[in-house]
């Protein structure tokens, strides 16, 4: 089945932006920090987007959607009831009534409309500061046909959200996931993606079910993947070019393999496998222009799950060498490993955030499985949110949420145990289940399209 992106993304086309002003003064009126707990989400209204034909109108009712949907989803904003509305105009081309606004305790307010000429789509946003009653952003932007109208909502709601707290969005992006079904002993696994909002209509295949396939992972730059697939019983490393289709071997690897990742230029993958002789498990990093493979570590204990840090310079991985699994850092030639964890339990699956100064991870203590972040030099660690069995932290791009997936219980029988993909804040508030067509585990993130 020939997947929905890979239709759109073959078809010729392109985002048009026109700025049609853009403020010079730095603007961020939620000024949030993970220090600061839950935070009361921001008012916005957001009015009809106005269609000069009854296709314009219905790419502007979806558009409203989208924006509103990723907007409370954040849990940054909620959208002001539109009953409450004393003015409903199209404010694209008027000065609104700021204290009509002010009146339901609307702090923004975002106004557009749609036309439609020429098998073209115009949209155009104007976003207002209330209280200050003046106007902070104003854009126009291009698509040729409805099946992009997600994909414009998505870089709308990138752009409010940037507009008004500073920092990057995360709406146009995707996460790529392990889609799975069946008993317990008899998983069928296949490779998945879908839209960050988790809407039905993203979701699609990569695979096909006959091999089991591991730990998915984006490549930092660029909309490529790789991940693990055992054919016979023979795992092997693949990249996967989301935009073409094409998929490619890495590598055929002795012993078991695990959770390759990509270097921060997409260059390189880092990974542990295990010596079929001693089988003794380190890391390994793979140069994908030469295929040339360097040995990282060289300890008898486990080494395993390396993830880089933004900049490249180092690596932090998981390893037993202190007894039981713990978390090291290490430069990314392998030399001043150092360790990071101190605290009590099993540690696992660190990953670094994109913003360089925190490492999501697991660890297993008092029977619970908890998600958590640490400063890099393993001091602050807090718990985000834990539960029977919680797995595979991956952050979003702008490293203000954490997706993960859980596991329930499984019944005596061997059915059950489903697991799902969660979302939530770092500050372990506003946590959210992302639907899938079938249970969903391993996700990972996409940097923004």
């Amino acid at each position: 089945m020939l997947c929905y992106f890979l239709q759109i993304m073959k078809k010729q086309f392109s985002l048009i932006l026109f700025a049609i002003f853009f403020s010079s003064n730095v603007f961020a009126a939620l000024e949030v920090t993970i220090s600061q707990g839950k935070v009361e989400p921001t008012p916005i209204a957001i009015t009809d987007f106005f269609g000069s034909s009854d296709k314009a109108i219905k790419g502007g009712e979806t558009l409203r959607e989208i924006i509103s949907n990723n907007l409370s989803n954040s849990g940054l904003f909620y959208t002001v009831d539109e009953d409450l509305y004393i003015q409903s105009d199209n404010l694209v081309d008027k000065i609104p009534r700021f204290e009509d606004w002010k009146i339901i305790k609307a702090q923004f307010l975002l106004s557009g409309d749609v036309k439609y000429s020429n098998n073209t789509y115009t949209v155009r946003i104007r976003l207002y500061d209330v209280f200050a009653g003046q106007e902070i952003k104003a854009v126009k932007m291009s698509i040729p046909n409805l099946e992009l109208i997600r994909r414009l909502g998505h870089k709308i709601s990138d752009l409010v959200y940037e507009r008004i707290t500073g920092e990057r969005g995360y709406f146009d992006t995707r996460i790529v996931y392990i889609s799975e079904v069946g008993p317990l002993n008899q998983r069928v696994k296949r490779l998945a993606i879908m839209d960050q909002d988790g809407h039905p209509n993203s979701h699609q295949f990569l695979t096909n079910g006959k091999n089991l396939v591991l730990t998915p992972r984006f490549a930092p730059n660029n909309q490529t993947i790789t991940y693990m697939e055992y054919e016979n019983n023979i795992p092997r490393v693949y990249i996967y070019n989301l935009k073409t289709g094409v998929r490619e071997i890495v590598g055929d690897f002795p012993g078991m393999t695990f959770a390759p990742r990509f270097s921060p230029d997409s260059q390189k993958i880092v990974m542990s496998f295990s010596d079929p002789k001693t089988a003794n498990t380190e890391i390994y990093l793979m140069d994908l222009n030469t295929r040339t493979i360097e040995r990282l570590t060289n300890d008898p204990g486990i080494d395993t799950s390396p993830s880089f840090s933004p900049d490249g310079k180092k690596i932090v991985f998981n390893s037993d060498r202190a007894g039981y699994p713990q978390l090291y850092i290490m430069d990314a030639n392998g030399k001043n490993i150092k360790r990071i964890s101190r605290g009590k339990g099993v540690y696992g699956n660190p990953v670094w955030s994109p913003r360089g100064d925190q490492i999501a991870f697991t660890k297993l203590t008092q029977k619970l499985f908890h998600i958590g972040i640490m400063d890099i030099t393993g001091l602050n660690e807090r718990v985000v949110v834990k539960d029977f069995s919680l797995e595979s932290p991956a952050w979003s791009p702008n490293g203000r949420y954490l997706i993960y997936h859980r596991q329930n219980r499984s019944k005596e029988d061997g059915t059950g145990g489903q697991t799902s993909i969660h979302f939530i804040d770092i500050t372990g508030f506003n946590e959210r289940k992302i639907q899938t067509p079938r249970d969903g585990s391993d996700p990972a993130w996409s940097p923004l399209l």
